[in-house]
């Protein structure tokens, strides 16, 4: 038996990284998950990697900033499993530069895929939970616990030198937390949100390893972090490293388990004790 045994849920960005290791706890713990990428191949694999070790799965891949999006992914779930009942935003990239020479279009792409895409998925997701909620009170049964888990960052919490949008983004993220935790306790939500420390992915390992850019929808987006500023920050952290894409999942994963079932609006630091 797991412990999420009968819910489902949708992880955006679950293809790769941090995301992919959500989608494999929760399946693992006998959710049924959603699937998202940017690109069909990694959502694809998730999929792939979920059912073999005997979970379920289904893919949506697209962006979570595209009109529409956020319906077709909540109702990708309600179509697979039924319902809906752990919503991750997880979704996300970096694209740094310090303000004067930050573009309005790397400030609007980073707010959309960090703060709008949560926000419309979280729009998307109501009816469908309301739904839920007025179905179990008419039969007399007991209104289930759902969950959300936001992504943000310590970059949201404390500001970091290059990156005005993705802090911005990270910290109005958890404006938002707290907000739907205050509209949807009603239906028995909680809304909580993990924000991350330095943990070792693709947008954070050295170029040398990662490669030095990502495509984002055709566009090549730098991406990596020095060697020796790698070290160093590591060097601040109490616990002495970086923390795996496992660890993270981790964090989300606690927020998910009925032992926190009565934690709401807050946010969790998953930084191997730095803090901002």
């Amino acid at each position: 038996m797991g412990t999420l045994d009968g819910k489902v849920a949708i992880v955006s960005g679950s293809g790769r990284g941090i995301g992919r290791e959500i989608a494999l706890k929760l399946a693992s713990e006998g959710a049924s998950v959603v699937v998202n990428d940017l690109d069909a191949g990694p959502a694809k694999e998730t999929v792939t990697a979920i059912e073999a070790a005997g979970g379920k799965a289904v893919e949506c891949a697209g962006s979570v900033t595209e009109e529409g999006f956020a319906e077709r992914f909540v109702q990708t779930a309600v179509d697979s499993f039924g319902g809906l009942d752990i919503i991750i935003n997880n979704a996300g990239y970096t694209w740094d530069s310090v303000i004067q020479k930050m573009t309005d279009e790397q400030w609007d792409a980073i707010l959309d895929v960090h703060l709008k895409a949560p926000f419309r998925i979280l729009r998307a997701a109501q009816p469908v939970i309301a739904a839920q909620v007025k179905k179990a009170k008419e039969a007399g049964e007991p209104i289930p616990c759902r969950k959300v888990v936001n992504i943000s960052s310590l970059a949201g919490t404390g500001g970091n030198a290059g990156q005005a949008n993705y802090s911005s983004g990270k910290a109005g993220i958890l404006g938002l937390t707290k907000t739907i935790s205050k509209e949807w306790g009603r239906y028995n939500v909680t809304v909580n949100a993990v924000a991350f420390g330095m943990i070792k992915t693709r947008l954070t390992e050295a170029p040398a390893d990662s490669g030095g850019t990502i495509d984002v929808q055709g566009k090549e987006i730098k991406v990596g972090v020095n060697p020796n500023l790698l070290a160093a920050m590591e060097q601040m952290i109490p616990l002495g490293r970086g923390g795996t894409p496992e660890e993270a999942a981790g964090a989300v994963y606690l927020l998910c388990l009925p032992e926190s079932n009565y934690i709401s609006g807050q946010t969790l630091v998953c930084g191997g004790g730095f803090n901002i």
